[in-house]
């Protein structure tokens, strides 16, 4: 089936080609993605990565979670499902000042 992992804690120079290979030690990758700030293009330190199997993802939990990298300790582990963000925030008054 495929699992999806989520990879945190990721030094800034990492680009998904990096991601890619760091995962294929354990397996083929069905995609890797560094996550990218919008305005910026910069990374947030971040990035997912969809293994073509359980097992596979598995063992890249094991063999990479904690590992240092670039001087940091990864973070890996299965990706949560993303949560629904409301739309909301407009406008409107909050308080009464001003008001007469």
């Amino acid at each position: 089936m495929g699992k999806k992992l989520y990879v945190g804690n990721l030094s800034y120079d990492v680009v998904d080609s990096t991601l890619e290979e760091m995962f294929g030690e354990f397996g083929a990758v069905r995609s890797a993605q560094v996550i990218q700030d919008r305005d910026t293009g910069r990374s947030k330190g971040f990035g997912f990565v969809e293994m073509e199997d359980d097992g596979a993802a598995e063992q890249a939990i094991r063999g990479l979670n904690e590992k240092d990298h670039g001087g940091r300790k990864l973070t890996v582990n299965e990706a949560r499902p993303r949560e629904e963000r409301s739309g909301g925030g407009g406008g409107g008054s909050r308080g009464g000042y001003g008001r007469r």
